[in-house]
C-alpha cells in the first residue's frame, strides 16, 4: 500500500509538471487569462464557493447577494490567475516597470529595508498574486526568509522549493520547527516575511470586519523580542495583467505599561491593516478560506 501511495504521489507530481509546462508555453498573459476564465466557472460548483459567500455575508452585510456573488466570482478569477501565473513568477517582475509598478514611497521603503543594517518583519495577505512581493523583495537585494506551507505531496514540495528558492531566498516550511527557524533567521539579521491573514487557532482573538477571529501573533512576538521594525507589503492586481507593489512605513505598534510591544494589540493592528487592504480590493482576496470559524 505504501508503494502504491508513493506511486500515486509521483503520478500527480508528473501531471503537475506537465500542466506547468503547458502554462509556461502559453506565456504569462495567456496563462493568467486562462486561469481567470476557468476558475470562476469551476469554483462556483465547489463547497468553497459556499464558504466564500458565508464569509462575504459576515464581512459585508450591507451589500446585496448579487454584489457578494460578484466579489466571490472575482475572487475565483484572481485565484485562477495566481495559480496559472505560478510557472511565470521569475518573469512577472522585470525591473523596468512594464509589468510591475511602485510609487516612490515604496521604492524608498525598499531601499531603507535593504540598507538599514537590521532585520525587519514583513507581513502580507492572500491578495492579488501573493507570491509576487517575495519575488520582488529578493530582486531588490534583500536577504530574506519566507514562511511557506509545504504541500503534502513530497514530489510537488521538492519541485516548489526548486522553483521558488532561486527567486525568493530562504524558504522555511510551516510546521513544528518553523517558529525556531524563524527566530533563528531574525537573530542572524535576516528579514522575515509571512502571510498572516488566515485562521491561527492558537493565536489571540482580534477584530476582523467587526467579528472576532483567531489571528497569527508571530510577527508581533518577534517584534517584541527583537524590537524589529514591522512593515506590511502587498501586491495589487491592475488591468492588462499588471501589478502595483506597496510597502507600508514601519507600524507604530502599541506597547504595554512596561514599554514593550503588546502582542495582542499589535496583532490586532496588523489585522486592521489587512482589513483595509481587503476593503479596498475585495475581489482580490481569498474569500474561500474559513477565516471566521471558531
Amino acid at each position: 500500500m505504501k508503494r502504491l501511495h508513493r506511486l500515486g504521489e509521483w503520478l500527480v507530481a508528473w501531471l503537475s509538471r506537465r500542466v506547468f509546462g503547458l502554462l509556461r508555453l502559453l506565456g504569462p498573459d495567456r496563462a493568467s487569462n486562462l486561469g481567470a476564465w476557468v476558475a470562476p466557472r469551476v469554483g462556483r460548483w465547489l463547497p468553497h464557493h459556499r464558504h466564500a459567500l458565508e464569509n462575504l455575508r459576515l464581512a459585508f452585510p450591507e451589500k446585496s447577494e448579487a454584489e457578494r456573488e460578484a466579489i466571490a466570482r472575482e475572487s475565483w478569477a484572481n485565484l485562477g490567475r495566481t495559480v496559472c501565473e505560478y510557472p511565470h513568477l521569475d518573469a512577472l517582475y522585470d525591473g523596468d516597470g512594464k509589468r510591475v509598478e511602485s510609487q516612490d514611497a515604496t521604492k524608498a521603503q525598499f531601499a531603507g529595508i535593504r540598507d538599514g543594517g537590521r532585520p525587519v518583519l514583513i507581513f502580507g495577505a492572500h491578495l492579488a498574486n501573493w507570491e509576487l512581493p517575495a519575488v520582488i523583495a529578493h530582486a531588490f537585494g534583500q536577504r530574506a526568509a519566507i514562511l511557506y506551507r509545504t504541500p503534502n505531496n513530497p514530489f510537488i514540495a521538492a519541485d516548489i522549493v526548486k522553483m521558488r528558492g532561486p527567486i525568493m531566498g530562504e524558504l522555511i516550511p510551516a510546521g513544528i520547527s518553523a517558529p525556531i527557524r524563524m527566530t533563528q533567521a531574525v537573530d542572524e539579521g535576516i528579514n522575515l516575511g509571512m502571510l498572516v491573514d488566515q485562521r491561527f487557532g492558537r493565536g489571540p482573538r482580534v477584530p476582523f470586519f467587526g467579528h472576532s477571529v483567531a489571528a497569527n501573533p508571530f510577527i508581533a512576538r518577534l517584534a517584541r523580542r527583537f524590537e524589529a521594525p514591522v512593515h506590511g507589503m502587498r501586491a495589487i492586481r491592475l488591468p492588462k495583467n499588471r501589478f502595483s507593489i506597496e510597502v507600508t512605513a514601519p507600524l507604530d505598534l502599541p506597547r504595554d505599561a512596561a514599554g514593550r510591544i503588546d502582542v495582542e494589540a499589535a496583532t490586532a493592528m496588523i489585522n486592521r491593516v489587512i482589513e483595509d487592504w481587503v476593503r479596498e480590493y475585495p475581489g482580490q482576496w481569498l474569500w474561500m478560506h474559513r477565516r471566521w470559524r471558531p
